[in-house]
């Protein structure tokens, strides 16, 4: 590792570096452990640039229909010609982002790790401002060697005509250096371990084996694990046929597979038994949920018959899929238990004692119920950021995800026979995707209504199909504008129907 010295510009070593590459007219990628960190240091490094890309701010600025700031944090600095990248910009701005840094609109890009995998940009310094990262209940902690030469690798891309790059760690004494140097550039990196050996991998694999047939008996489970890289790893079959063992158990005890015997013999052998999914078990498995997920549903989905919005939302979030779920801060306690009192009598989820080691997890599971809670109630990105500091491409993770298990909920009242809930969970996943109340429901029908326009439509007094066929002429027009106007009365007329998802039809049907 070669020490790089550069004249001190601002009290950021990172900031100096990153100037330094542009005045060589070079670019840089400044690798961050947070998001925080990726917008201040991105403004630190703007204001010491004389960029003049105004056209990229203004795209950046308008890719979502009502900016947030956010948004006019990041235009701001893309007109200097330095940005910040992450998981919380929407997925156009990230695009635009990388657009620009190819086509060299762009001296740096500051990011999360996010970036350091699958993206080739034309990189010449990649600067680490960080070697150490926070981990909930472990403090801060070195980043894994591995995750280093992923940094490191962005920078000198031959794709690009560069015939090296440099990546560099930036260290505050001599100490620290050699420490780096150590750790980074001479040490090893970590060993790869199957993901096997995580215990909601198991249970999914599992399940998926036994479903579509691959195996049918204890001993060809056996037989298959033995032959992975799990077991080459492992190198002890005994523990490996117990961890099989206790997993197979609580699938049959959930009820997603049965066995010809339930009889142990030892720790270190299974009882040649027949394993055979169960029609339950089969459709946990085509939905690719944890079947732990599926038990936490099926419970919650049948302690209750009565299912309010909130409630099923609540169940969801407390799921692993839905993690990490938005921590709640302490100045956000007090409205965690406002929502608590109002909806503790409809909750699916029983709530932890204050003392259990679940009880923050609950509380988390809470705050991201009550996050999707207010988008059905048609509050907008920028609430949702000033509100529970969740930017809108976190936003957009949490909605898919979401829809994703509510579409699961009514997979499985489907094969449990909960048909009461069926209706309700249907409404609130259009109620998801579109970011409606339930009152606009019936406006959804139709091409080209979406959240805004089925608003404006029910403030003018249209608030259903009904009330559309019987607007005077010119009505709908006045609202909608001319060209909307005129393809809803097509729609009204049956000349030009909306085509709909089967579950959206089934929602508002009734309407």
């Amino acid at each position: 590792m070669q020490s790089v010295r550069i004249p001190e510009v601002t009290d950021d070593p990172s900031v100096d570096i990153a100037l330094d590459t542009v005045a060589k007219g070079k670019q840089a990628l400044v690798f961050v452990t947070s998001k925080r960190s990726a917008e201040k240091t991105a403004e630190d490094i703007a204001r010491k640039l004389k960029g003049k890309q105004e056209g990229l701010a203004r795209q950046l600025l308008t890719a979502l229909s009502r900016p947030t700031k956010q948004c006019e944090r990041l235009a701001k600095c893309a007109s200097r010609g330095a940005v910040f990248h992450h998981a919380g910009l929407a997925q156009k701005q990230r695009d635009l982002i990388e657009t620009a840094f190819r086509e060299g609109k762009l001296g740096v890009i500051v990011c999360t790790p996010t970036l350091a995998y699958g993206v080739n940009l034309p990189s010449f310094r990649t600067i680490v401002k960080s070697v150490k990262r926070y981990e909930s209940g472990r403090g801060l902690r070195w980043i894994p060697v591995l995750e280093y030469l992923q940094y490191a690798g962005r920078s000198g891309r031959p794709d690009f005509h560069d015939d090296h790059g440099e990546a560099v760690l930036i260290a505050s004494s001599e100490p620290e250096a050699e420490e780096l140097l150590e750790r980074y550039v001479h040490g090893q990196p970590e060993e790869i371990y199957s993901k096997l050996a995580v215990e909601p991998v198991l249970r999914m694999h599992l399940l998926a084996l036994i479903a579509s047939g691959t195996v049918r008996s204890t001993s060809s489970i056996l037989s298959f694990f033995e032959r992975t890289f799990w077991a080459h790893q492992f190198k002890d079959m005994d523990k490996l046929t117990t961890v099989v063992d206790r997993t197979l158990r609580r699938l049959e005890e959930w009820g997603f597979i049965t066995m010809a015997s339930s009889d142990f013999v030892s720790a270190d052998e299974l009882e040649e038994r027949g394993v055979r999914p169960t029609s339950l078990g089969m459709r946990v498995a085509q939905l690719y949920l944890d079947p732990l997920t599926a038990h936490q549903l099926i419970l919650g989905l049948g302690s209750h018959r009565g299912l309010s919005a909130f409630a099923a939302l609540q169940l969801l979030s407390s799921t692993l899929e839905m993690r990490p779920a938005l921590r709640v801060k302490v100045k956000e306690y007090d409205l965690i238990q406002d929502a608590l009192l109002q909806h503790h009598d409809k909750l699916l989820v029983e709530e932890p004692t204050l003392y259990d080691e679940e009880y923050d997890a609950f509380l988390a599971s809470v705050k991201t119920a009550l996050m999707l809670h207010e988008w059905t109630e048609e509050k907008d990105e920028p609430y949702l950021l000033e509100t529970f500091d969740v930017r809108p491409g976190e936003l957009k993770v949490k909605l898919q995800t979401a829809d994703w298990l509510l579409y699961a909920m009514v997979e499985l009242c489907k094969l449990l026979g909960f048909k009461e809930l069926l209706a309700e969970l249907m409404k609130i996943r259009v109620r998801l995707e579109y970011g409606v109340r339930e009152e606009l429901l019936p406006l959804l029908k139709l091409k080209g209504i979406g959240r805004v326009r089925s608003r404006q439509l029910f403030a003018a007094g249209f608030k259903t199909v009904g009330h559309l066929k019987a607007a005077p002429a010119g009505a709908l027009e006045r609202v909608l504008g001319e060209k909307l106007g005129q393809s809803v009365r097509e729609q009204l007329e049956g000349k030009t129907p909306r085509e709909q998802k089967p579950e959206q039809q089934a929602s508002l049907s009734g309407y």
